[in-house]
């Protein structure tokens, strides 16, 4: 049973960002599935995977959108962007290591990035990009 759903208020008004940002979801219901099954550590190298991936092709997407339409915050989400990612790799790094609390490590980085990144940081472009005509 997954742990979190789409709801209306992750929407940022940009369709391509908001099926990225499903598939965040997605990642975070896998993890969880996994975990309640006590399967966690046999899937988390390739939840770890899908995640640098999701960072990869996900940031890129948006950066590409406020470098096109001269996104005023661009420069300072770019940067969230680079911590992010930074943390993904250590967590990466975590788990190659064998480190026993890698899957709650995830499982709340996670979380939050849906919290506070998505419903914070990225629901600020939203309106900007509507008014270039992005949808």
């Amino acid at each position: 049973m997954p742990i979190m759903s789409w709801k209306e208020a992750y929407s940022v008004g940009i369709a391509e960002i908001d099926q990225q940002h499903r598939r965040l979801i997605d990642l975070i219901n896998s993890l969880h599935d996994a975990m309640s099954k006590g399967q966690a550590k046999a899937v988390l190298g390739k939840i770890l995977g899908d995640l640098a991936s999701y960072c990869a092709n996900h940031f890129a997407t948006e950066e590409k959108l406020f470098d096109t339409h001269g996104y005023p915050e661009g420069p300072d989400h770019k940067e969230k962007h680079r911590k992010m990612t930074s943390k993904v790799l250590a967590l990466q790094q975590q788990f190659e290591q064998g480190k026993a609390t890698i899957t709650l490590d995830v499982m709340e980085f996670l979380q939050q990035w849906l919290d506070k990144h998505i419903l914070g940081t990225d629901k600020k472009y939203g309106p900007f990009l509507n008014g270039k005509g992005v949808r």
